[in-house]
């Protein structure tokens, strides 16, 4: 593939759509007492978003394409805002889709 980070969709002979494509990690911290029903409500709703979705103890890993991840994102962290009192949310953001990235170590 040319460009890693980009889905091409050849429309004709001369035209072509590119799809940037995104890895994002998130960590998700309510600074509240009780902090787990809104990181279970949060990671539940971006499961049913149609990315791919990977979770583990530290942090929450969502990939797909650029446009579309930023839409889900959006509207998830502000609901799950509007559920905490205070709260921070950490979130990277590579150009590039990894999620079948493997260590060659």
């Amino acid at each position: 593939m040319l460009f890693p980070f980009f889905l091409v969709y050849l429309l004709s002979e001369n035209e072509s759509i590119f799809i940037m494509k995104v890895s994002v990690e998130l960590t998700l911290s309510p600074l509240q007492d009780e902090f787990r029903a809104p990181v279970i409500h949060f990671i539940k709703k971006l499961r049913t978003s149609g990315l791919i979705v990977y979770e583990n103890p530290l942090s929450t890993q969502v990939y797909g394409e650029y446009d579309r991840v930023m839409e889900v994102l959006t509207n998830e962290v502000k609901e799950v805002f509007d559920l905490v009192e205070n709260g921070l949310i950490y979130i990277k953001i590579v150009k590039s889709d990894r999620h079948e990235y493997e260590p060659y170590f």
